[in-house]
């Protein structure tokens, strides 16, 4: 048998093929999508209200009643410092003078009309909507919130980007860990936004198999049954796909920004900080190239929380100059067939 079948009856799942949940770009309709291929779909809930997260939720509970997965944001949100306050208001003035000066007219949001929300009020509405798989990333779980979930039977599914995230991961009783190697497009799942780990995936894979327990799902890089193969060889259990599927019928993304992506090339590929205060991997471009190395970058949520405005703005113009489009380093021929076709076509191919 080709699939190793740990993870998927963890899961409840046909194949441990697992659609990653690309806060912006997965849908509600993709994660259903990834289901209908027997794999694991992931309701991307990012940082959301636990009134959005419940609608969300809800959604998805009408279009299936396959297993998916609920993927939150567990990141440390910084304090409101006098300094912090300072900085978002020139960051501010700056972006928004930016915007103008490239024909686009925002009004980005004061400090106090910004909402930060905690994971713990979206632990709440998972157990009570009866969501049986969590998944998450930029850290870790709260011990309380673990026996939470746990007490409710729900698995919980952590991401790491070295050795030392995984074994902190195990050690708390995460059931199964998911390895993002520095390949993945997105923002990276470090615990900490600064000094991130930059280890690439097949060695970080390597060297976690041999030191933790848990099962591993592995996300970066793969994009056909030759990619899936080696990560399976060096212990992956669980196989994470988001690059293969962003130009999907279910993709959030414009036809403007697919036909970006379709034209990208190696060097238009960078790690960067521009657009949410967190390392992500995307597309170059001028905001990122004005933005990037200047002081004009606060703390993660709050630059992403200050340029949400902007990017959509940009996007209503279809101008991919103040957009972000992340993208992982596997370039490819992005298909546009739905989410169920390109991960059966996928499996397929693994199986032959």
């Amino acid at each position: 048998m080709f699939w190793p079948d740990t993870i998927s009856k963890k899961l409840g799942i046909k194949y441990p093929v697992i659609q990653a949940p690309m806060f912006g770009v997965s849908t509600v309709e993709m994660a259903v999508a990834a289901t209908k291929a027997d794999c694991l779909g992931s309701l991307a809930l990012a940082d959301l209200s636990a009134g959005q997260s419940v609608e969300l939720i809800r959604k998805i509970k009408t279009l299936t009643d396959k297993p998916f997965a609920a993927n939150i944001f567990v990141h440390h949100i910084p304090e409101l410092t006098d300094s912090l306050k300072i900085k978002y208001a020139k960051t501010k003035q700056f972006i928004e003078q930016l915007a103008k000066e490239n024909g686009i007219e925002v009004a980005l949001p004061a400090l106090e009309e910004i909402n930060v929300n905690s994971y713990q009020e979206q632990i709440d509405v998972i157990i009570q909507e009866n969501c049986k798989i969590v998944s998450f990333t930029f850290g870790n779980l709260d011990d309380q919130s673990i026996q939470k979930l746990k007490e409710n039977g729900v698995t919980l599914v952590g991401t790491c980007t070295s050795v030392k995230e995984a074994l902190l991961l195990e050690k708390s009783g995460i059931d199964i860990i998911c390895v993002q190697g520095i390949e993945a497009g997105g923002h990276r799942g470090s615990f900490e936004a600064e000094n991130i780990p930059q280890i690439g995936g097949l060695s970080l894979l390597s060297q976690i198999y041999d030191q933790v327990k848990a099962p591993l799902i592995y996300a970066g890089g793969i994009y056909d049954a030759k990619t899936l193969q080696a990560v399976k060889d060096l212990g992956a259990q669980g196989f994470q796909m988001g690059n293969l599927l962003l130009v999907s019928q279910e993709s959030a993304l414009q036809p403007f920004e697919k036909e970006r992506l379709k034209r990208v090339r190696e060097e238009d590929i960078v790690l960067t900080k521009s657009f949410s205060g967190r390392y992500a991997r995307g597309v170059k471009n001028q905001f990122i190239e004005m933005v990037e190395n200047s002081e004009y970058i606060l703390p993660y949520p709050y630059q992403n929380k200050l340029t949400n405005a902007l990017r959509k703005a940009a996007k209503s113009l279809q101008n991919p100059e103040f957009v972000e489009l992340w993208i992982g380093q596997s370039i490819h021929q992005y298909s546009e067939l739905s989410t169920e076709e390109i991960l059966k076509k996928l499996i397929e191919a693994c199986e032959k």
